[in-house]
């Protein structure tokens, strides 16, 4: 007789049909349809409600319609049921909470995570006394403010005796956690990470009858941790996240009775909790464990521990620890690299070490020799000298990050042995010679920068006939000379091409329009991401059982770019589709099959030798937010079809030979006139209102124009004002020399008009000064501003 029916798929929808058959199975014990289609079967609960033996129930991602009151039957009749997993069905409080708590009193595990449930925690959890797990998280739920008190909800909940598991994470919960939670002795999980409990402070009367509780998640929750100095937890925990909460300054002495020899802390997470300082002399001496125990004595593994985004100080120990994922980074560690002895598990394993000071030679990597590696990250730190060549033994690693550091010499041959890599970021070193031959062996990689390095030779071929899954390529300022390789068109997955700030010379190939990312809508990779599931077991000799906790891993490799006229990370690699090819001696015309690379958001030109006009379908490139095509040789018209980029935010088209009428449109009239400088045929807005202010009188120069005409009229205005002076002087004289009546009125009248004489040169002096010093202001501006250009590609 059957008494087992599981139809759930593995994330995959599929419709099983009016579900009436289910009513002929009347021995069921465990029906599980979770990922099947039920959104049409409006009579799913009457047909369970026949099965009167059926204890376990999974609706999980069902599409169920709106529960109503004929759900009832299920309460009537199902009263052995005591699993019911109704989770990811969007179900609404008003649907849920009329029956739920009728069915209840069987109950031992009830599932309602990532629904639509809104509103206060319903006082009547506290009828289900029954109930032992009880998942709400990703819902919508708050505290009432009568609850923010612990008057009810969560102090209803904390009555419950034998409750074991307790997730509320991720809903809209804040104000603060009554202590009254604090009664649940039998609890083993608690989880409220998500929350908004902003400035709730936790203390240790908070856990005081927490004696079997095993697992803890309080992240991103910003709560604060304050207990007493010397307090001894009453738990042992397997599983500590407190990322985001308040536990510094120092770093918190109760950890080590979490460590403490027989127990076993498997998972610990502390990033971003302000911690400073050094670590504590203890912290090394727990990993130092005998090589054999008594048989069932747990043996710490700690498989995880992330202390990233703290202000952690000093060196790390050398310790001998088991362990498959370490994350230190962005933290103040110094020193030489740890000289790890690790033991690893079979399962994947990850270091990151990113954004500290450590320093000296990377020999110390050598030493994992036994270990599936695939993640190793080093980047932004003070590390020197010659890369060692022993890659060969992490023939698993996925991302490889050495970059922003000091490394000097050639790229390691055994880096042709990782064909699994999908990572690999170099830049920021001082490697030099050609990109050696064996890298074409990674055909995996996705991600490959090497950017300002001294990285020398012609692009090869291979980049593009043997890694076509390239998404992202830098080999920004490096030394690289010769043509782009036609090969390179066989990319059709990249998304951002910088080859900016080499020697590359001759012509852009027009096969880039084989760049199929850039040429149609598709579904892009928002971000190139390492993503590993690691499950972890701990064995616990309080419940004297294995319990198991999935590691979930994530690791993206930030692109480091020029945008909008900064260098900037930009992990959003799918929502930026860009080709920089500036700073280089590129010649010839912009090809016009680079029209058909209609996604395109920037494209990047300038500072090369390109001629001609520029390409008349630059229009088609609808999303261009960025086109720099400034200090070129482009001449003739600026095309019409570029007043129809209506997302263009940056544009420089200065430093060429443009001539003609900048056309008209609300766009392009809002740039900078700088966008358009030194360019000595164009007119119109923004540049000027019309064409004489542009394209003075041969012979005079375009800039400054105005000044020397203002210079010649003082000039002459001087001379006029001087011989006039003279011929009336002399001609005067000699009638005021012989008539006495004459020479005392000439006395008189030069008294009066010697202050209106004074009062206007002083008024000319005054205007002639400002002018001159407005000229060379606007001089100066533009020198400036040629000077910044030329720096820009050093």
């Amino acid at each position: 007789m059957l008494e087992t029916l599981r139809l759930g798929s593995n994330g995959r929808v599929f419709n099983v049909g009016k579900p009436e058959w289910l009513s002929h199975l009347s021995r069921l014990k465990e029906v599980d349809l979770s990922f099947t289609n039920l959104s049409n079967a409006n009579d799913w609960s009457q047909v369970i409600s026949h099965l009167p033996l059926l204890q376990k129930l999974s609706l999980r991602h069902c599409d169920l319609p709106s529960i109503s009151s004929s759900s009832l039957f299920l309460a009537n009749s199902s009263t052995s049921l005591t699993y019911l997993d109704l989770s990811d069905n969007n179900l609404l409080s008003s649907a849920i909470y009329p029956w739920l708590f009728n069915v209840s009193s069987n109950l031992v595990s009830l599932n309602l995570s990532s629904n639509q449930l809104k509103g206060p925690i319903p006082e009547a959890f506290g009828n289900m006394k029954a109930i032992q797990e009880l998942y709400l998280n990703d819902n919508l739920l708050v505290l009432a403010e009568n609850q923010v008190r612990g008057d009810s909800g969560l102090n209803e909940i904390g009555k419950l005796p034998y409750f074991r598991v307790l997730d509320l994470g991720y809903n809209l919960l804040n104000g603060s956690i009554s202590k009254s939670i604090g009664q649940l002795s039998n609890l083993h999980v608690l989880r409220l990470a998500g929350n908004s409990f902003d400035g709730d402070v936790i203390s240790e009367a908070h856990f005081s009858n927490f004696y079997n509780l095993g697992k803890l998640d309080l992240s991103y929750t910003s709560l604060t941790l304050k207990f007493k100095t010397g307090w001894i937890p009453p738990f042992q925990l397997s599983l500590l996240k407190l990322c985001s909460c308040k536990l510094g300054p120092r770093f918190p002495d109760w950890l080590r009775t979490q460590m403490e020899f027989l127990l076993c802390l498997g998972y610990l997470d502390i990033s971003a909790s302000g911690i400073s300082g050094s670590l504590p002399y203890w912290f090394s001496d727990k990993f130092q464990r005998p090589d054999s125990l008594p048989y069932g004595i747990c043996v710490p593994s700690l498989r995880y521990i992330n202390m990233s985004y703290n202000q952690i100080s000093g060196t790390f120990p050398n310790i001998s620890i088991n362990i498959g994922h370490l994350d230190l980074s962005s933290n103040n560690f110094s020193g030489p690299l740890p000289h790890f002895s690790l033991r690893f598990s079979d399962t994947w394993s990850t270091i990151n070490l990113s954004r500290n000071k450590f320093n000296g030679s990377t020999s110390p990597i050598c030493n994992f020799t036994e270990v599936s590696l695939a993640l190793l990250d080093l980047s932004n730190n003070q590390l020197s000298g010659v890369v060692p060549d022993c890659f060969h033994s992490f023939r698993s690693l996925t991302a490889l990050n050495l970059g922003d550091n000091t490394f000097s010499g050639s790229l390691p041959s055994s880096l042709g042995s990782l064909t699994s890599l999908e990572m690999l970021s170099l830049r920021g070193n001082k490697f030099s010679g050609e990109l050696p031959l064996y890298l074409q062996n990674c055909r995996e990689l996705k991600f490959l920068d090497l950017s300002d390095n001294e990285l020398s030779g012609e692009i090869p071929m291979w980049l593009g006939q043997r890694i076509s899954s390239l998404v992202f390529l830098s080999l920004q300022r490096n030394q690289f000379r010769g043509r782009i390789p036609h090969q390179l068109c066989e990319l059709k997955y990249l998304q951002i091409l910088d080859l900016s700030v080499n020697k590359i010379s001759d012509s852009i190939p027009p096969c880039l329009k084989n760049f199929n990312s850039m040429a149609k809508k598709v579904n892009l990779d928002r971000r190139i991401e390492l993503h590993l599931l690691d499950q972890q077991y701990v064995s616990s000799l309080i419940d004297v059982m294995y319990v198991s906790s999935l590691i979930d891993v994530r690791y993206v490799d930030e692109a480091l770019i020029t945008w909008k006229g900064t260098k900037q990370n930009y992990p959003q690699l799918g929502l930026l589709l860009a080709i920089d090819l500036s700073c280089n001696k590129l010649t010839g015309e912009i090809p016009e099959e680079l029209s058909s690379l209609q996604e395109l958001v920037a494209l990047n030109l300038s500072r090369n030798f390109f001629a001609g006009k520029i390409l008349q379908k630059i229009g088609h490139l609808r999303q261009l937010e960025v086109l720099d095509l400034s200090r070129n040789k482009f001449s003739g018209n600026i095309p019409t079809s570029l007043s129809e980029l209506t997302f263009l935010s940056i544009l420089d088209l200065s430093y060429n030979d443009l001539s003609g009428k900048i056309p008209t449109s609300t766009q392009l009239q809002s740039f900078d006139p700088s966008s358009f400088s030194h360019n000595r045929g164009l007119c119109g807005p923004p540049v000027s209102p019309n064409l004489s202010m542009v394209e003075p009188p041969p012979g005079k120069p375009a800039v400054g124009g105005e000044e020397d005409s203002d210079d010649q009229f003082m000039k002459w205005f001087y001379t006029g004002m001087g011989l006039g002076f003279v011929l009336g002087f002399w001609g005067f004289c000699g009638v005021v020399f012989f008539k006495r009546s004459w020479r005392h009125s000439y006395y008189r009248y030069l008294d009066s008009a010697k202050d209106w004489v004074l009062y206007v040169s002083f008024v000319l002096l005054k205007t002639r000064l400002v002018r001159r010093i407005k000229g060379l202001s606007r001089r100066s501006g533009l020198i400036r501003t040629a000077t910044e250009g030329d720096i820009s590609c050093t």
